[in-house]
């Protein structure tokens, strides 16, 4: 790997780029990180709040668990790199696709028009019932009381939990396969599926970029990277791109 060179990126008007972002770059406008290096999600352990059993078993505690952090999106904003990727949108149009696994609406509210979430949104539930209804929600989910409007049916969190597959996977490995160039940003890339993304893309003649606090520079399926916070290394990298096509 080396570090990022615009003349060796080679991006022109008729490449395509897709970019995935992870828990890196919302953790810079304060979204708390999914586990540390306990193994807990604010103090909670995984198995109880993110899988299908720990639902089984307690829902209203996930359920909890869900509606605080989903407060927590009131008292946090998108920041620049957020702000970079939507200019970034903007100007490239269908050329471009945002994957993100966060599950929070950062990316919408820094002015990204369609992310697709592989792993969910906070602010959607989902019911039990067999239709599986996806609605907008963004407030206090009570076990009993929130239900489904289509069905009546109970509702839980539109959130992959462990053990569930990710969303729109079809799509997603589509348009890695079709894309020119690969960005990876605030993801160490090493859990599944996403961290074959970038293999998928360098194997189908793209060339991948690495955006992170922390690099890899052994990862054989990378080739450039740019060390540093998303936020701040972001910007720049944008604008960089954006005038090297005019």
């Amino acid at each position: 790997m080396k570090v990022f060179n615009d003349q060796d990126w080679e991006f022109t008007k008729d490449s395509s780029l897709c970019i995935l972002t992870g828990a890196g770059i919302s953790a810079e406008s304060g979204v708390k990180t999914f586990r540390d290096s306990g193994g807990l999600w604010e103090g909670h352990s995984i198995e109880d709040v993110a899988t299908p059993e720990g639902f089984d078993r307690n829902p209203s505690l996930v359920i909890d668990f869900y509606n605080q952090r989903r407060a927590q999106l009131k008292e946090v904003e998108p920041n620049p790199a957020h702000t970079a990727l939507a200019s970034l949108e903007k100007a490239l149009g269908a050329r471009f696709t945002l994957i993100t696994q966060n599950v929070d609406d950062l990316h919408e509210a820094g002015g990204s028009s369609s992310p697709i979430h592989m792993h969910g949104e906070l602010k959607k539930l989902r019911c039990l019932g067999e239709g599986s209804h996806v609605i907008p929600f963004s407030g206090k989910q009570d076990q009993e009381a929130t239900r489904c409007p289509n069905c009546s049916s109970p509702m839980r969190p539109h959130i992959v939990w462990f053990g569930e597959i990710p969303f729109q996977m079809d799509l997603i490995e589509s348009r890695v396969i079709a894309c020119s160039h690969f960005v990876f940003i605030g993801t160490s890339s090493v859990v599944y599926p996403a961290a074959g993304y970038k293999r998928l893309a360098k194997t189908n003649g793209a060339k991948v970029l690495n955006i992170n606090v922390g690099i890899d520079t052994t990862d054989s399926d990378t080739d450039f990277f740019l060390q540093g916070p998303a936020g701040k290394t972001l910007p720049p990298w944008v604008e960089e791109l954006m005038s090297s096509m005019t």
